[in-house]
């Protein structure tokens, strides 16, 4: 407190005592020598206080001109305005800066990143969380994104979001269009994918469809399975009944296509997109303002024509062949499946009845109907036929077209053979050599005759 009394009162004197005072008192106390004055100030002090001096006279007297408040209010406002504009400006500009940042920091996210594929499909695609358990158990390919799809099929990203992109109309789809006869009556829809589809789903199908686990009964698409050990288990039985799934193909919908994808391991994000490579909804071709439109009928299902379609119906079929194969060992049938077609056979023909309920039962559980028209029941006697095959004692060609066959092969080696060719099928002799070969396949004791006969009949021309 001391210290700071005796600061306040040097600060004091300082301030009230003239400078000639000062030195006297400090003479009296010893602290200033006598006969010595006050020393002068350094030039560049003097300099500077003069400019000071000068500074301070030219602002009293302007303080002491006339001033117009109202004209001086009018500048300051000027003043203050165009400050103003210039701040806003500046914030104009910084905004600016920062959205162009931010929408470019989005673009280029979105370029390495699938955010949406179209309406009613991209609910999932948030989720990339992938269950690396399951695909590492199964021996799949871990993908948690889109990005990892695409480079493990080989395509930028932008090529495999274009083919995944659901759109209700679309003026370029992805699928070629067309229909073939049934052997029963009828057309057959055929969609078939353009190059750049297939080569996605081919991709799909060999390093995961084929991947997965097919049923025992399944018989159809897949790998050392043929209508043949279709046929095969069913030979020379009392009974044999056949079933047809009405729609099969468009039954399957995308919804249960992803769940499959979903159930095998993959996360959301990557299960829509498989499911999107694998589905697309039928479609109508019209005409809108001079440009033509596919406009989609219904829900994404499975296409008649990918070569995904049929691995995916193996595989959510696994439950219904499961089903249906206990029901059959239950009734002392047996019970195979190939693609739609099922098949049913056993020795007592009492249990039929019975049987066929149920059947149409766990079917309709499954999410597929009957195709009722196509059903058979056909009992000792008459023609056993399963897949094409006639099973009444083994596997084998029907007679009827076994008959038709010799005949085509006789008359072509006597009269040659376009003679046979009534259809004008452009490429007849391998069309009649595919069928001889089918016939030596699916019964190797008619091959000797057969091919010596379609020897004759080439080398008739």
């Amino acid at each position: 407190m001391a210290i700071d009394h005796k600061a306040a009162l040097y600060r004091r004197l300082v301030r009230e005592a003239s400078d000639a005072a000062a030195i006297e008192r400090m003479r009296v106390n010893g602290f200033w020598p006598w006969g010595q004055g006050i020393p002068r100030d350094p030039p560049d002090e003097l300099k500077e206080r003069a400019q000071i001096e000068a500074e301070i006279a030219k602002i009293q007297a302007q303080s002491t001109k006339n001033v117009d408040p109202d004209k001086a209010l009018a500048q300051e406002r000027k003043r203050r305005w165009e400050e103003s504009k210039k701040r806003r400006a500046a914030k104009r500009l910084e905004r600016a800066a920062l959205l162009k940042k931010r929408r470019d920091d989005f673009l280029k996210y979105r370029k390495a990143n699938v955010l949406h594929l179209g309406v009613g499909v991209s609910a999932g695609l948030q989720d990339t969380r992938p269950d690396t358990g399951e695909l590492t158990r199964r021996g799949l390919p871990s993908l948690t994104s889109g990005s990892d799809l695409a480079m493990m099929m080989g395509v930028p990203l932008g090529s495999l979001r274009w083919l995944c992109f659901h759109r209700r109309g679309a003026a370029l789809v992805h699928y070629h269009r067309f229909g073939i006869p049934k052997k029963s009556g009828g057309t057959r829809s055929i969609s078939a994918p353009k190059p750049r589809l297939a080569n996605a789903q081919r991709w799909v199908l060999q390093n995961i469809l084929e991947r997965l686990d097919t049923a025992p009964p399944a018989h159809g698409f897949v790998r050392h399975r043929s209508i043949l050990t279709n046929a095969t288990p069913h030979a020379r039985r009392a009974v044999v009944m056949n079933f047809d799934l009405k729609d099969f193909f468009p039954s399957i919908t995308f919804r249960r296509v992803k769940g499959l994808f979903r159930k095998i391991g993959y996360n959301e994000h990557v299960a829509t997109m498989l499911a999107l490579l694998c589905t697309e909804p039928p479609r109508a071709r019209v005409e809108v303002d001079g440009r033509v439109i596919y406009l989609a009928l219904g829900d994404r299902v499975l296409p008649q024509g990918a070569c995904t379609s049929p691995a995916i119906t193996n595989a959510l079929c696994k439950r219904l062949d499961a089903r249906l194969l206990a029901l059959a060992s239950r009734h002392g049938f047996t019970y195979t499946r190939y693609a739609d077609d099922l098949t049913f056979s056993g020795d007592d023909g009492a249990l039929v009845g019975r049987l066929r309920r149920s059947v149409v039962s766990v079917v309709k559980s499954e999410g597929f109907t009957e195709n009722t028209a196509k059903t058979r029941i056909m009992r000792e006697g008459s023609r056993q036929e399963v897949t094409g095959l006639t099973v009444n004692d083994r596997p084998t060609m029907p007679r009827d077209e076994f008959r038709q066959l010799r005949a085509m092969l006789h008359n072509a080696a006597k009269h040659g053979l376009e003679s046979q060719n009534r259809t004008q099928h452009p490429a007849f002799a391998q069309h009649l050599a595919g069928r001889v070969e089918f016939a030596c396949w699916a019964d190797p004791t008619r091959a000797e005759k057969l091919r010596s006969a379609l020897a004759e009949a080439l080398a008739r021309g």
